[in-house]
């Protein structure tokens, strides 16, 4: 039995989420090891699958917090006593209202503290119990930057995401990990992005070509573009939150295994490669014990002009199984024409279709009527009650952390 009082919901989210992490660690560990050759191989593979038993026993112990559902709230700019006056001057105001001895500033012209952002992350203190506040100058900074764990509390502050542009190019097709592809990668927790364009430009041809990952506990990125072609945005782990960003790709261009809200965000799939269909989500739930998952709430789920021309050549889906627990919803989202009514797509064969759960809850557009869905058991039209279960207080305990952002959020549906 656990000893973890179920009434101690905070800790019990948290044990969860940090479990269900541990798991998909082990995940991308075996992916890496899959094309690496040597003697120790095996005894590498033994020894992470019998570690990794007894995190999946850990956490098929521990119970799940008890639900406070609470009504439909929406919270803006609001902020918890601890957080400095400081801290909120800069959350709520613009880039031209920063007082420069307050931030850390990177320009490419040299008029801020740094050239590169991957500077300023270097020079920021290791394991802050304050917010680190980096203000990214307009400007196209073509570099690979990675914010590691000891690197906590980074915030990045872009002065616009059509000003602000992070651009990389490496690709799985160059000889990168998935993993080690992305052009901005984040395990450093309390991770907060605003105002930023984060891109891949490997292209198309160049397969797997992530621009931007994160591995790290309550993240939130807000009003920022993410953009890529296949594997855009690497939602590896933890708790993360999205709010009015804008997401392009062609195949599976949102994947991983976090607990994640997307929340009035534009999804946008791009013209894929001759011959090719186009899939929005790859989630990689493995265990059923895993709290994560993709809930889009209020998104809108749109072509490009070039898809939307060609719609009916090219087959365009919401999501897919990557492993056999994944779990994805929409929630009262535009879903545009281009999607297939079907909606969804198998992986191989039947892997998860009966395990899986894909869901639906009051879409609205020319894609969202639900009379031509997959038959599979593992798919749903929701009701209210299953949609509040992916909600922002639900779903990533958002009401713990997320005021303390100052990026709006609706905490129900």
């Amino acid at each position: 039995m656990s000893k973890i009082s179920s009434s101690d919901s905070r800790k019990l989210s948290d044990a969860r989420a940090f479990l269900s992490a541990a798991l998909t660690n082990k995940i991308t560990c075996l992916e890496g090891l899959s094309s690496s050759s040597g003697p120790i191989k095996q005894s590498l593979l033994n020894s992470l699958t019998s570690t990794y038993i007894h995190v999946s026993n850990s956490l098929s112990i521990i119970p799940k917090p008890v639900s406070e559902r609470g009504g439909n709230k929406r919270r803006l700019l609001g902020f918890p006593r601890w957080l400095s006056g400081k801290s909120r001057r800069i959350l709520q105001s613009s880039g031209d209202e920063y007082d420069p001895g307050q931030v850390l500033t990177v320009a490419v012209d040299g008029s801020g503290n740094f050239t590169t952002v991957s500077d300023a992350i270097n020079f920021a203190p290791n394991n802050s119990v304050d917010r680190v506040f980096i203000n990214v100058k307009e400007g196209f900074y073509q570099e690979n930057v990675e914010i590691p764990s000891w690197k906590i509390n980074i915030v990045l502050l872009g002065d616009g995401s059509d000003g602000t542009v992070i651009s990389g190019k490496r690709s799985v097709d160059d000889g990168w990990t998935t993993f080690r592809s992305a052009t901005v990668a984040v395990s450093g927790e309390g991770f907060l992005a605003r105002d930023i364009t984060f891109e891949n430009t490997a292209g198309p041809e160049k397969d797997q070509a992530v621009a931007l990952r994160i591995n790290a506990d309550l993240s939130a990125v807000y009003r920022c573009t993410i953009n890529g072609y296949q594997d855009t945005l690497y939602v590896h782990s933890f708790r993360q939150f999205y709010r009015e960003c804008d997401i392009y790709g062609t195949t599976d261009y949102i994947f991983g295994n976090a607990a994640v809200v997307f929340q009035g965000c534009n999804i946008i799939s791009k013209m894929p490669l001759l011959g090719h269909g186009t899939v929005i989500t790859a989630q990689s739930r493995n265990s059923p014990d895993e709290d994560t998952g993709f809930s889009l709430q209020n998104c809108s789920i749109l072509a490009t002009d070039d898809l939307s021309s060609n719609s009916s050549s090219v087959e365009s889906y919401l999501g897919r199984p990557w492993m056999n627990y994944s779990r994805t919803v929409y929630l009262e989202s535009y879903i545009d024409d281009f999607i297939e009514p079907e909606g969804w797509t198998n992986w191989v064969g039947d892997q998860g279709l009966d395990t899986l759960y894909f869901g639906e809850y009051e879409n609205y557009g020319p894609g969202s009527a639900i009379d031509g869905r997959v038959s599979w058991s593992g798919y749903h039209v929701m009701e209210y009650d299953d949609a509040a279960n992916f909600t922002v207080s639900e779903f990533i305990t958002g009401e713990e952390w997320l005021d303390s952002t100052s990026f709006p959020y609706d905490d129900g549906v």
